[in-house]
């Protein structure tokens, strides 16, 4: 009873600081807690920084692949395609990229299944082209790609 008193007598910062008590107390301790994956190691959430460098490694690489079909003109609009090409086929079957593979990440469905497939790796492709949706996180490491198409960036 005397926090509640307390807290009202004390004025608005008090009510503030008794919410954000009750806040960290349902925040998880590590991203993927409340999935049941462990804080580290292989089957824990890769980490943002990782996550960002395989794309930039798939990206160069798209363009890399392009720009060696439309020499000597720049590869423009068509390093797009081939971005979609290298996300989409090898995450649906291997569950990586070829920058996830590198830097040892992949992606799972939280189902358990075993492959993503093509619907769900076209999905995460598609909305991560929209940029929004990949950079918006909840505190289990995963952006609104991976919960709209059903899956999660994990370690190997």
């Amino acid at each position: 009873m005397r926090k509640v008193i307390g807290s009202w007598l004390d004025g608005p910062r008090a009510a503030l600081h008794d919410a954000r008590e009750r806040a960290d107390e349902d925040r998880p301790r590590w991203r993927g807690e409340r999935m049941g994956l462990p804080q580290d190691g292989p089957g824990s959430a890769a980490p943002l920084g990782k996550r960002f460098a395989a794309f930039l490694i798939d990206l160069v690489l798209a363009t890399l692949i392009t720009g060696a079909f439309t020499v000597p003109k720049l590869p423009g609009d068509w390093s797009v395609l081939t971005w979609f090409v290298i996300t989409v086929v090898p995450v649906s079957f291997f569950g990586a990229t070829p920058g996830m593979a590198a830097l040892r990440i992949w992606v799972a469905r939280v189902d358990g299944a075993a492959m993503v497939g093509p619907l769900r790796a076209a999905l995460r492709c598609v909305l991560t082209f929209l940029i929004i949706p990949a950079v918006v996180w909840n505190f289990d490491g995963r952006s609104w790609h991976d919960r709209m198409s059903g899956t999660i960036v994990l370690r190997r």
